[in-house]
């Protein structure tokens, strides 16, 4: 599958040295059509798709910003790129702030042309994958609060999980998922999280030969202190006081 670019410039040189710079790059992009301006290229998406529209900045008839700004309005799914002269870097803050994904400052160059191709599909990649969990979560009927519990379980061994990036998970604003989190679950979020760790916590202790550091580490915990005093906390031991004691429990149901 390649990528279809648009590219819109009113200079047919820059187009041409546009089109070899993209192909190049050997990325699975191809150039699917050009356009002089902002009026064109806006006439000519009526009727045709492109992926990723590179676009200079300053043109006659419709420049890049008005383009950029009338192409939001359609809502369509196509990403833009700008292409800007060092002068223009104020015009091109402001095509940032209409929600271009990247800019190349001119003259363009091949690495240039191939970090910026590269950053988008990895971006692409995991907009796509982002949406595919949503649709499969809306298929499983799953709520609000059991897709932040389910988030919860994927990432409780990769770092802090905070209420913040839960609730951009599910598109809610964090007060409000911290209150409906409450009224479903009868636990904060912190609380539930923190119990989530202590639990996979005591299953590596009695079961694995890991470090007490190591396992603090793998469950997102910096601070072994912290982590210890958090599980003395929650199960009314300390960390090797509960590895000893269920190794011992173990052994006399062994025996017996």
């Amino acid at each position: 599958m390649k990528f279809r670019i648009l590219i819109v410039d009113d200079e047919k040189w820059v187009r041409s040295v546009i089109r070899k710079m993209v192909e190049k790059t050997g990325l699975p992009f191809t150039v699917v059509h050009e356009c002089a301006n902002g009026v064109e290229a806006l006439d000519w998406l009526q009727e045709h798709t492109a992926d990723l529209l590179l676009a200079d900045i300053r043109m006659p008839v419709m420049d890049g910003l008005s383009f950029i700004e009338q192409l939001g309005a359609k809502a369509g799914s196509t990403d833009v790129a700008i292409i800007s002269g060092h002068d223009d870097f104020e015009y091109a803050r402001q095509a940032i702030r209409l929600g271009v994904v990247d800019y190349l400052l001119k003259p363009v160059d091949e690495q240039d042309m191939r970090k910026m191709l590269t950053k988008w599909m990895g971006r692409r990649a995991e907009s796509e994958k982002e949406t595919v969990q949503r649709e499969i979560e809306d298929c499983a009927g799953l709520s609000p609060v059991e897709k932040v519990m389910q988030y919860i379980g994927e990432h409780m061994t990769s770092g802090e999980i905070t209420l913040q990036d839960a609730a951009k998970h599910v598109h809610l604003n964090p007060s409000y998922l911290s209150q409906l989190f409450k009224q479903q679950t009868g636990q904060n979020f912190v609380d539930y999280v923190t119990g989530l760790r202590m639990k996979e916590a005591q299953k590596w202790l009695r079961h694995t030969s890991l470090r007490i550091a190591e396992i603090a580490e793998r469950l997102g915990y910096s601070d072994q202190s912290y982590f210890s005093n958090q599980f003395r906390k929650w199960t009314g031991y300390t960390p090797s006081e509960y590895r000893k004691t269920a190794q011992s429990v173990e052994t006399r149901a062994i025996e017996q």
